[in-house]
């Protein structure tokens, strides 16, 4: 189905069917994602055509499956494991950052664990605060993982193929607001090793990933109005950090504007400001901005999740501030 419009579910549908058909290797494991076709419907089917020794619902213990699946990437198998949320990947921390991301380096290289964990992030969708956050940057500070947001249906059809040829542990967050979004699955051939402009502009960068990209884009829009060119650069890959493709961008345009639903203290946006900061501080114009999540829990009613997320306003809001403009 290359080149296919599909749905960002139906693209990974697509390459799940593609990588358990293809290599007797891969399996994949979760809650639900058996009988219940996956609790955002990305299995639906998978069961029922590969059956369950690789298709497998698992118990209601990350800690236990997550481990299972670094066990059986060790022992020479591509297990696909899948976590419900974000939120409940915490309590697999241990078998996440002290297994998956420090044997190779433990064994002297002797020991690799190819394995795929893929999980929901982010919020939108009034689950509440423990089903709702985004903690990408936790697990872009960890050396050993290698972690993506595919933003777009032609990354969420194509990047799963290419971390399962990884021979190092890969970590894929899919928005949940992403799933139901519509486009061209493209051909394949999708570079884990660098961000992507998706909107060419001459005045702000606007930078960032996964759920955030159609909010940068819809910013884009509203300052295109305004007569602002925006440049929107999707990161992709988290760790490691194409420094050159932002850069390249943050040069051309002199000003940067950084989206991440994560918290502002700590965060992935920070690391980026500061990379920006110490190779561009010169070739600025104005400080760099951060438009994050509001320092809360993510609440439940819509009206306040709606103030504490990133939105198009707030970032064409800052790309103002960039500007020295301010809005009539």
């Amino acid at each position: 189905m290359s080149g296919a419009h599909l749905t960002y579910r139906e693209a990974l549908r697509v390459a799940h069917r593609e990588a358990l058909a293809g290599d007797p290797r891969v399996l994949l494991m979760g809650e639900d994602v058996g009988a219940y076709g996956g609790c955002y419907a990305v299995s639906k089917g998978l069961l029922a055509e590969f059956g369950p020794e690789r298709v497998r619902d698992t118990p209601l213990s990350e800690l236990a499956f997550v481990g299972v699946g670094i066990g059986a990437a060790m022992g020479g198998l591509r297990p696909i494991v899948e976590v419900m949320t974000i939120n409940f990947s915490l309590l697999a921390l241990d078998q996440v950052i002290h297994n998956a991301a420090t044997l190779r380096h433990m064994t002297g290289g002797q020991v690799g664990v190819p394995v795929v964990i893929r999980m929901a992030s982010g919020a939108g969708r009034q689950v509440a605060a423990q089903h709702s956050h985004s903690f990408e940057g936790l697990y872009a500070h960890v050396p050993g993982l290698r972690v993506l947001a595919p933003a777009t249906v032609e990354d969420a059809r194509w990047m799963l193929p290419a971390a399962l040829r990884s021979p190092d542990p890969v970590l894929l967050f899919e928005h949940a607001l992403l799933y139901a979004t519509e486009g061209d699955a493209g051909d394949g051939g999708v570079d884990l090793d660098h961000a992507r402009i998706r909107r060419p502009g001459t005045d702000v960068s606007l930078i960032t990933y996964g759920g955030n990209l159609p909010k940068a884009l819809a910013a884009a829009e509203v300052l295109a109005a305004e007569g602002v060119s925006a440049e929107v650069v999707d990161l992709r890959t988290l760790r490691p950090l194409d420094d050159e493709t932002v850069l390249q961008s943050v040069r051309r345009t002199r000003r940067a504007v950084i989206i991440d639903e994560a918290w502002r203290t700590g965060s992935l946006a920070g690391e980026l400001g500061a990379r920006i900061m110490e190779r561009a501080f010169y070739e600025l114009d104005a400080p760099v901005q951060r438009v994050c999540s509001a320092e809360v829990p993510i609440p439940y009613a819509r009206h306040l999740e709606e103030a504490a997320l990133p939105s198009p306003g707030r970032i064409a809001e800052a790309a103002r501030a960039t500007l020295g403009v301010q809005r009539g």
